[in-house]
C-alpha cells in the first residue's frame, strides 16, 4: 500500500518513529498467562459472591 504522504513527510515519520523513546522494548504476549488470571478471577468472584449470598439471606 503506497503511502499518502510526500516523501518529505515519510522521512519525518520515519525519523519520529525511530527515536529511540518510541522504541520500547516489550515482552511477549502470553495468551495462556491471561487465560489463567482470567479464569482465576471469575472464580474468586464467583466464590465471594456465593460467600456474601450466603451471609445475606
Amino acid at each position: 500500500m503506497p503511502s499518502r504522504l510526500s516523501p518529505e513527510d515519510q522521512q519525518r515519520v520515519e525519523q519520529y518513529l525511530s527515536a529511540p523513546q518510541h522504541q520500547v522494548q516489550r515482552k511477549p504476549f502470553r495468551p495462556w498467562r491471561l487465560l489463567l488470571v482470567i479464569v482465576a478471577l471469575t472464580i474468586c468472584l464467583g466464590l465471594l459472591s456465593r460467600l456474601l449470598a450466603g451471609l445475606v439471606l
